[in-house]
């Protein structure tokens, strides 16, 4: 199957926030409360109830004063840092669309997703289990739209054919976003700027020192540990159980 993805026209975007509407309607997820932080922008980070958002980026001053919004949500990273470091098999896993799904049935809270993502976008909810934008794998497994995709009135967010995709960008003259960090993202953005102008990453990575942990150092200690286990009981069987000395018989006893 070719694989799908999203291509995100930042210059389309009006933050109308229809997206995260339609989002919260199809996944039933709650309300976040929020107060007022004299900004449009609501709420200031994704949450566990909240897959996706419109950041707000406001730069320069008088006539170079600029507005960008940029649709922030799960990149769905062909070589997603999220399941590379997840312990527990199938609780993070890329669908046969290419987008990074997940189990919560699965997930055993570890929270090695949230170190492990370049993008800061795994949340945690009250049950202490994985969330994000799984790009509505449900409704994409039965030939549907993501609910975003299909609420989004300027056609700001589109999915479909990945090739497809990046080649209509290109064509139109835009700068692709992701088309091959991390083994090429699934969710892309055609830029009218450079990513510095909306605080996207030039060169995304996975971190490196998530994997120091993991993948060196917790199996050198468990290796440590049962090093120690195997060389107790190799003493037991060659030598035998130590065996304290009656202190009568110590003594010359009677």
């Amino acid at each position: 199957m070719a694989r799908k993805a999203f291509m995100i026209d930042t210059s389309r975007c009006t933050a109308c926030r229809g997206c995260q509407v339609a989002c919260k309607q199809w996944n039933k997820l709650p309300a976040d409360a929020e107060v007022n932080r004299g900004s449009y922008e609501n709420p200031p980070q994704l949450t566990p109830h909240l897959y996706n958002k419109i950041e707000f980026i406001e730069k320069g001053e008088g006539k170079d004063f600029t507005w960008r919004f940029l649709n922030q949500r799960c990149l769905q990273c062909g070589d997603a840092g999220c399941i590379k470091v997840c312990p527990s098999a199938g609780a993070l896993f890329h669908t046969e669309e290419g987008l990074v799904g997940y189990d919560q049935d699965k997930c055993i809270s570890c929270n090695y997703c949230v170190n492990g993502c370049p993008f800061d976008v795994p949340r945690y909810d009250a049950n202490n289990k994985v969330t994000k934008c799984h790009g509505c794998m449900d409704r994409v497994a039965n030939g549907l739209q993501p609910a975003c995709v299909k609420a989004c009135p300027t056609a700001s967010l589109q999915f479909g054919d990945r090739d497809k995709l990046i080649a209509a960008a290109k064509a139109s003259g835009k700068q692709v976003y992701g088309e091959t960090a991390l083994s090429g993202l699934g969710a892309m953005y055609a830029l009218d700027g450079s990513p510095q102008d909306y605080n996207l990453a030039e060169n995304p990575s996975i971190p490196q020192s998530i994997f120091l942990w993991k993948d060196v150092i917790k199996p050198l200690g468990i290796l440590g540990f049962w090093g120690a286990v195997g060389a107790a009981m190799l003493h037991y069987v060659t030598v035998g159980p130590k065996q304290l000395e009656d202190d009568f018989e110590d003594k010359g006893g009677e």
